[in-house]
């Protein structure tokens, strides 16, 4: 496994720790209510955005990787633990950031935090007060499985059937290599620039 070492394992916004990766985003109206405050569930879209924007920086084509034999693999979100602090307002940027990253054998553990951006500070400062929310979102590596061949009329109704159903249409699978070295660089990258 491997993680950025921090002071506070549990939250890295506490931290003076330079974040993996940040970026600015403008906050419009199909991203809040009727009072301009983003909807809770945005919280996540703006997180998903940052953690996709860094994987293009670092020359990855996003959530989806063919194997050399044509397999598919992919994520998919299998945990996510939000901490809403403040609003989020209608105009406003918002600077969402990547603080830390755990490498597990099948998933990648992502820790992230969403501050406010005020003009007189850049997107690598924390500000405890500007702190809209964190979250620790944990994606699942998975590879996708031939769908089941549909049935005759007379297995209609058979155990046959429920078990069908229930077959899941991916299953798990290791961390593909490229993705985990280049993780691991820019994790290296980021602890070396900071000793």
């Amino acid at each position: 496994m491997t993680t950025i070492k921090q002071k506070n394992t549990t939250s890295a916004m506490n931290d003076d720790t330079k974040p993996l990766f940040a970026k600015d985003y403008n906050v419009y109206i199909n991203h809040t209510d009727a009072g301009g405050i983003v909807y809770h569930a945005n919280h996540l879209v703006f997180f998903e955005n940052c953690r996709r924007d860094w994987f293009t920086e670092l020359g990855l084509n996003g959530y989806f990787l063919q194997t050399d034999s044509g397999e598919v693999q992919h994520f998919v979100v299998s945990q996510a633990d939000l901490q809403y602090k403040r609003a989020i307002l209608l105009d406003e940027v918002i600077s969402v950031r990547i603080d830390k990253v755990e490498l597990k054998p099948a998933s990648i553990i992502f820790y992230q935090s969403i501050y406010r951006n005020l003009p007189n500070h850049s997107t690598t400062e924390t500000d405890d007060s500007q702190l809209l929310s964190s979250t620790k979102i944990v994606i699942a590596c998975v590879q996708n499985l031939v769908k089941p061949e549909p049935m005759s009329n007379d297995e209609i109704g058979s155990d046959k059937q429920d078990t069908a159903a229930t077959t899941p249409p991916m299953r798990p699978i290791r961390v593909p290599k490229k993705l985990r070295v280049t993780i691991e660089q820019a994790i290296d990258e980021q602890v070396n620039g900071q000793q």
